[in-house]
């Protein structure tokens, strides 16, 4: 009876002591062990896709806009439209009153009357002797007043063109006189009466075309090469705090702004029905998305100094600094790029006082 009791205590110990040997095995799985050695929380480095939803600012402005001006200086005559009028392209906006250039422009014309006399007179006259040179009898014309009067009708031809071309330009000038709309709009801008003087510096119109509004962004550099994941978004005005606006991706600078490192992205906005005005301010929500995954860590395991960002990968149990740079920031942490592959063990929270070939004892966290 001694022996059979002393027979269950010993298989009891035996039991206890695998029992414990197994706990150390999944302790050892776990981490580099030592006795009295402290150790660091790792995790293993694994790509994810990144997407990312940030607000913007941004503005409105029409799809047109014209300001116009008179092109020679002279008096407003009649100013036919005010603020707020619906306009047509090639609608009469106002008419300028310049009696100098009406004036000139009767000069020219009297001008060009003359000149196109006298080439008439010379070619006349040239063809003459031309057809009479041609005939049998020899010595009729001499050739050198053939020649002279070939001269002669070739430079008065010269000048009528000259007279031609001059009483245009002053014809296209006294067109200036009358200013039209350049296309169907609103006038937004009304800055002279009938009576006013206004010159090639003086604004008197501005016309816009608001039925499409353009929402223009500057999306900063670091999201530039990502884009968006959908070529519609998604706006919001303080105006109308509880309503959702859509406008559709039509356009990009393809530069960056070297004063702001961004780049501007242009959406066209359906406005037929005039609810949002040209000016506003809007708040453009963007869903960045990168075409490939990426390295997401902690931000803890991102180290920096004066000199560079690093993370601490371990390698055959040493640390191992290695150079990144970061990406997008994330909830859950930030992007980074670097000299990494998949499954490097990285420290949980990096720190310059771990030196480079420093031993390194890792539990995975």
């Amino acid at each position: 009876m001694k022996q059979t009791y002393l027979h269950i205590l010993f298989i009891s110990s035996l039991i206890a002591v695998i029992s414990c040997n197994d706990n150390a095995a999944n302790n050892a799985s776990y981490s580099s062990s030592k006795p009295g050695a402290d150790t660091v929380a790792v995790f293993l480095l694994s790509p994810k896709k990144v997407i990312k939803k940030i607000e913007l600012p941004a503005e409105l402005l029409p799809y047109e806009q014209a300001e116009l001006s008179a092109k020679v200086q002279g008096y407003v005559k009649e100013m036919k439209v005010d603020i707020g009028d619906k306009v047509r392209k090639g609608e009469t906006l106002a008419i300028i009153e310049a009696p100098e250039v009406n004036t000139k422009y009767a000069e020219f014309q009297t001008s060009l009357l003359a000149a196109k006399a006298k080439y008439n007179a010379s070619l006349d006259n040239y063809l003459r002797l031309w057809k009479a040179s041609q005939a049998n009898t020899p010595g009729i014309v001499a050739p050198v007043d053939l020649e002279r009067n070939k001269q002669q009708m070739l430079a008065d031809s010269a000048s009528y063109y000259a007279s031609e071309k001059l009483a245009q330009s002053y014809k296209e000038v006294s067109g200036y006189l009358i200013l039209k709309a350049p296309f169907d709009g609103i006038i937004t801008t009304r800055k002279a009466d009938p009576g006013d003087l206004v010159n090639q510096n003086s604004v008197i119109v501005t016309v816009q075309n608001n039925r499409i509004l353009r929402l223009r962004v500057a999306v900063p550099e670091i999201y530039v090469s990502s884009g968006n994941a959908s070529d519609t978004i998604q706006f919001k005005m303080d105006a109308f705090p509880e309503k959702i606006f859509k406008a559709k991706l039509t356009r990009k600078t393809e530069t960056i702004d070297p004063s702001t490192r961004t780049e501007l992205w242009e959406y066209d906005y359906n406005n037929n029905e005039k609810i949002l005005k040209a000016g506003a301010f809007a708040y453009v929500q963007l869903k960045i998305e990168r075409e490939f995954p990426s390295f997401v860590v902690p931000f803890s395991a991102v180290a920096s100094t004066q000199e560079k960002k690093f993370v601490i990968r371990v390698k055959n149990n040493k640390a191992e600094w290695i150079d990144v740079r970061q990406g997008m920031t994330l909830d859950e942490g930030v992007e980074i790029f670097g000299n990494l592959s998949l499954n490097d063990t990285l420290f949980f929270r990096a720190t310059d006082e771990r030196k480079p070939g420093s031993i390194a004892f890792w539990k995975l966290k």
